[in-house]
């Protein structure tokens, strides 16, 4: 490639002087293709200084000014604006330009941080497909919970994400890891935050009153903040990954009795990131700074109020539980725990299920259905006792001769 006052003197000894191509090659002391190439109409277009109208230039100042103002606007709206000013070309065109003339976005950079033994955890849910339950197909999630300072992992995989679920699987970390970390992360989950205005934050009532009784400080994360929840983040996915994929199972209790054997086996077995130390080992030198666990362990049962319709059942999550007959219609207070159901009236156990996570099942109590079959039973007796007593006046003796035998 030449320089431009080369190429200007090269065309004007050609083109107005008239030498020719091997003088001015000779003269210049380049070599003749140079010479071929600045004087052919190609190259002349090709470097020709012109600058070249488009359809977009006259909006050129508008579209840049308008972009250093809103540099995330996107080129649909600046079609439209552009259009209401007189712009006839395509939005091809005008994306291309944008393109070019959009500013840049800073990258943001971020402080690695680092926590106390025993001062963090981080909690988060993951999605993994579904399971079938019977006729029903259950999202199946996972609750993780990671330590911060050793990345000790603790994960268990439930059909629900309630409120009463995710404090449960809390319950269980506490004691898998044989103590409570001083604050737990929250990556904003609808239950744990129900509302959120900038730093105003209304926790969950029940969060509020387990974090009390364990005596840890719920934090949510800042929103767009990732590496404050990165740790729990990256486990999801190490969990995915390395446990679960390519792996079958013929129930959840079967999936969680292998995510137990390969916590203990495989995850905490592995290296602590940025460290030579195993989890394993960090995970036995965090565990005197976590907080004792309390001597009672908090009520994380569904506690519900329903009533019964005509028939001795009461109905939750889709399946039909029986309940005594003489508390049809009746308020009754359920509490539901993830394997059982209990029907209570004041402080007084009328029923106990086990729970079912199908849909459309009827769990029943044989003494219940058979306590109204024989109470039916007596009823059409005495309805048959009262209309012989109405046909024959003499029944009665009959009737009281029977009943001696």
């Amino acid at each position: 490639m030449i320089d431009v006052e080369l190429y200007a003197k090269i065309r004007r000894l050609y083109f107005g002087e008239h030498w020719k191509v091997g003088t001015i090659a000779e003269s210049l002391s380049v070599h003749r293709d140079t010479v071929l190439g600045a004087i052919s109409k190609e190259h002349y277009k090709k470097r020709s200084g012109c600058p070249k109208t488009t359809v977009v230039g006259p909006y050129e100042s508008f579209i840049k000014s308008t972009l250093e103002e809103y540099p995330n606007l996107r080129s649909t709206r600046l079609f439209q604006m552009v259009q209401g000013r007189g712009y006839s070309g395509s939005i091809v065109q005008l994306r291309r330009y944008v393109a070019k003339v959009r500013p840049k976005q800073k990258s943001e950079a971020y402080l690695r941080l680092r926590t106390l033994p025993g001062e963090q955890a981080q909690v988060d849910w993951g999605s993994f497909g579904k399971i079938k339950m019977g006729r029903a197909q259950r999202a199946l999630s996972c609750f993780v919970m990671i330590l911060s300072y050793s990345r000790a992992l603790y994960a268990r995989f439930v059909l629900e994400q309630n409120i009463e679920s995710l404090l449960r699987c809390h319950q269980r970390a506490f004691h898998a890891f044989k103590g409570i970390p001083r604050e737990i992360l929250y990556d904003n989950m609808k239950t744990v935050v129900l509302e959120r205005q900038g730093e105003h934050i209304r926790f969950h009532p029940h969060l509020l009153e387990f974090a009390g009784h364990y005596h840890f400080a719920p934090k949510p994360c800042a929103p767009y903040r990732g590496n404050e929840k990165g740790k729990v983040e990256r486990s999801i996915q190490y969990l995915r990954r390395s446990f679960f994929e390519a792996r079958t199972f013929s129930s959840i209790e079967d999936v969680n009795g292998q995510l137990q054997e390969w916590i203990n086996t495989v995850a905490h077995n592995r290296t602590v990131p940025g460290s030579t130390e195993l989890v394993l080992d960090a995970l036995n030198e965090e565990e005197p700074y976590l907080l004792s666990l309390p001597k009672h362990p908090f009520e994380c049962d569904q506690v519900k109020v329903v009533t019964s319709g005509k028939t001795p059942y009461i109905r939750f999550d889709g399946n039909d539980y029986s309940i005594p007959h003489q508390w049809v219609r009746q308020p009754l207070t359920i509490a539901v725990s993830e394997t059982e159901i209990r029907v209570i009236h004041n402080s007084e156990i009328l029923a106990r299920h086990p729970r079912s996570f199908d849909k459309g099942a009827v769990i029943e109590d044989p003494n219940h259905i058979a306590e109204l079959a024989r109470q039916k039973r007596a009823a059409s007796e005495l309805r048959g006792r009262d209309r012989l007593r109405a046909i024959c006046p003499h029944a009665s003796k009959f009737i009281g001769a029977l009943s001696l035998r």
